[in-house]
Parts: C-alpha cells; sequence; structure tokens
C-alpha cells in the first residue's frame, strides 16, 4: 500500500559564479518549504565540516635525526619548526576505488642531495620545499613551493614521509602505525580538507506566496578537495546514513506534483495545448522572446518550468509573470506533468499536437 502525500516543492541548486574564488564557491538552493532551509543547510554543513576526507602527512624519518626537539647540522630551523612546516603541506588524491588506489599509508622515500652548486646559486641558503621531496610521488601538490625547512651546507640525508587517509583532526598519540621505525617522528594530522562553511537562509516566492526558504551555501576548502566534490560527497554521506531507517519503513509514500487537474477530456485538452503563441495576446516583447527560443505552441511552453524559461535571452521576470497569468486564465500552467495521464512530453509534445490537427482537420497526416 503506497500512501501519497502532498507536494513539496522541487528544489533546484545553482552556483554563484560572481562570488567564485579559488577554493570557495557559492551555492543556491531554492525553493524550500519552510523551515527546510536550516534543516538541509545545517545537516550539510556539519557533515562537510567534520566528515570529508583527505591524504595528509603522518610521519617523518629524517636519518640521524633521534626526535623532534633536536637542531640538525646545516639546516636554519630545528626539528619543531620543521615538523610545524610538514603539518601544513597539503596533497591531494581521491581513492578512487576503479583505480585500485589504496587507503593504507603509504610510505614516500627521497633522498636529499643538496651540493655546494646548489647552495651558490641561492645565495648560500637553498629552501628546501614540498616540491623537492614529494614532486616525484603519486599525489598532486596543492602548495608544491610550501617552505621545509633551509640548508646551508652541503648534504646528502635520505627521508621518510608517511601518507595516509583519514577525516577530521588526528593527533599524534591517536595514530596508529604498524610498522613504527626508530626516530620516526610521528605528526598530529589535519585531514579535513574543508576550511569554512557558511549558510543563509532568505524567503523566496514560489507563485504567489513569499514564505519558502532559499539556503545559501558558502564552501571553502584547502585546495585538497573542490568545494563542489566536498558539497557532493557530504550529499552521498548524508543519505548513507538516513538509509538506516529504511528498515522501518511500513509503507511506502508518493508525493502530489505540480500537474494541474485538468477535469476536461484529451480533446479539450489538446485543443489549448495546440493554440499558437501569438494567439493568446501577450506583449510584443514576451512573444518575440519565446519566438527566439522556437517556442511555437501552448503544449510546448506548458512543458517548461520557470527556470528553463528565464534562460532565454532577453527573457525577464516581467515577461515570465504574464505568461503564467495568461496560463492560469486558461486552467494551465508552467512545468505541467503531461506523462502519466496523457502521455505527453518534451520529446513527442509536437507530434501530438500535429496529429491533433490534423485529424481535426481532417486532412492526412504529413
Amino acid at each position: 500500500m503506497t500512501v501519497k502525500y502532498g507536494k513539496f516543492v522541487p528544489a533546484k541548486i545553482k552556483t554563484d559564479e560572481g562570488a567564485r574564488k579559488q577554493n570557495h564557491c557559492r551555492f543556491i538552493a531554492e525553493p524550500f518549504e519552510k523551515g527546510f532551509g536550516h534543516t538541509v543547510g545545517n545537516a550539510l554543513r556539519r557533515i562537510l565540516l567534520t566528515s570529508m576526507e583527505a591524504p595528509g602527512i603522518i610521519s617523518i624519518w629524517f636519518e640521524g635525526v633521534p626526535h623532534e626537539y633536536t637542531a640538525i647540522e646545516g639546516v636554519i630551523e630545528d626539528m619543531t619548526h620543521i615538523v610545524l612546516n610538514f603539518k601544513t603541506a597539503l596533497l591531494r588524491k581521491l581513492a578512487i576505488e576503479e583505480e585500485n588506489v589504496s587507503r593504507e599509508p603509504q610510505v614516500i622515500s627521497k633522498v636529499l642531495d643538496v651540493t655546494g652548486s646548489m647552495l651558490d646559486k641561492k645565495g648560500g641558503h637553498y629552501v628546501v620545499t614540498l616540491k623537492d621531496l614529494l614532486g616525484d610521488s603519486n599525489f598532486s601538490l596543492v602548495n608544491p613551493d610550501h617552505a621545509l625547512f633551509t640548508v646551508t651546507k652541503p648534504m646528502i640525508k635520505k627521508i621518510n614521509i608517511r601518507v595516509g587517509y583519514g577525516r577530521g583532526y588526528v593527533p599524534s598519540e591517536r595514530h596508529v602505525v604498524k610498522d613504527k621505525v626508530v626516530d620516526e617522528i610521528i605528526l598530529d594530522t589535519a585531514y579535513s580538507p574543508v576550511r569554512l562553511v557558511n549558510y543563509y537562509v532568505e524567503n523566496t516566492r514560489v507563485g504567489q506566496d513569499t514564505d519558502f526558504d532559499r539556503l545559501i551555501l558558502d564552501v571553502t576548502t584547502d585546495g585538497r578537495i573542490s568545494p563542489e566534490e566536498a558539497l557532493s560527497f557530504a550529499t552521498q554521506i548524508g543519505i548513507f546514513h538516513f538509509e538506516v531507517f529504511e528498515q522501518l519503513k511500513k509503507h511506502p509514500i508518493t508525493f502530489a506534483s505540480d500537474e494541474v487537474e485538468i477535469n476536461t477530456d484529451r480533446d479539450t485538452l489538446l485543443s489549448k495545448l495546440a493554440l499558437k503563441i501569438n494567439e493568446i495576446e501577450l506583449t510584443v516583447r514576451s512573444t518575440h522572446c519565446l519566438k527566439a527560443a522556437e517556442i511555437e505552441t501552448i503544449g510546448e511552453l506548458v512543458i517548461m518550468s520557470e527556470s528553463d524559461l528565464l534562460k532565454f535571452r532577453n527573457f525577464g521576470k516581467k515577461s515570465l509573470n504574464e505568461i503564467k497569468q495568461k496560463l492560469t486564465d486558461m486552467g494551465l500552467s508552467l512545468g505541467m506533468n503531461l506523462e502519466p495521464h496523457y502521455k505527453i512530453n518534451s520529446d513527442n509534445i509536437k507530434q501530438v499536437i500535429a496529429e491533433y490537427l490534423a485529424k481535426k482537420e481532417g486532412t492526412p497526416e504529413a
């Protein structure tokens, strides 16, 4: 037994290109039923801030360095400062299942060879950057020029860097390193690639109602994943957790759609759908806009949504409101779902109207 609920207005999402910056994106989702803006926005914000995964450095091992509270001969910074610099290194690589990318921590080894000529070229101070140690790894470097330490004399030193995947912030004492070696320095790791999430809820209009919610979501990441990836992943994580309640489902529910109840037969409906745009006395501007969009009949018009119409060039709110009023006077509306009862959709609307007109005029179908 299926239970039928009243309709919920379907929401759509878009990005605000004017607010886009590097690693920042603003998403606008509307319309939501009143209250759902906060419900959805708060849930997504919490997931984005706590549950996103990315690679991070777990530990480092320097040849000849026994612990992090020591100085290194020929290096300006002490090991404590070097550890802090490693903590802010940003690596990107999605653990793609199809590519068989392991989520297990992996050790990347590098022999750092700083020669005298390298020092001479840099005025006696060679700054070792992230790309010097991980440039040949299978990770993309978000900040490849990030400075790690400064060398002042020639040296050859082996360095191991252990990289793993995780979520949130993991302090060093909570890392489980199965094959830890002597003198390996375990780091605190900030896995979360999401830096900042803010959401706002505004009122928006649907028809004559002005109390629907518009959700504005600002997402800023550190570059290890994009804002679009972050929001997509957060949505899927939320759906995954809601699925646990599926076992309680006794009766599936369906929702009423936006289709207009027309208490007439198919021929009466088709007589309205077959009307040409210039037969409903629209203003010249609206008529020209629809003509430019190659919309010739009312049938082609009513199966389009408001957002689809607003994408057409020079088509504004004034023309939209005029068309909506004309259709209401005819007992029609935009975004009608004619498929369930009349088997009419965007793919066959022109053919259906042509067949109706041919039958009405008693002429053979073209």
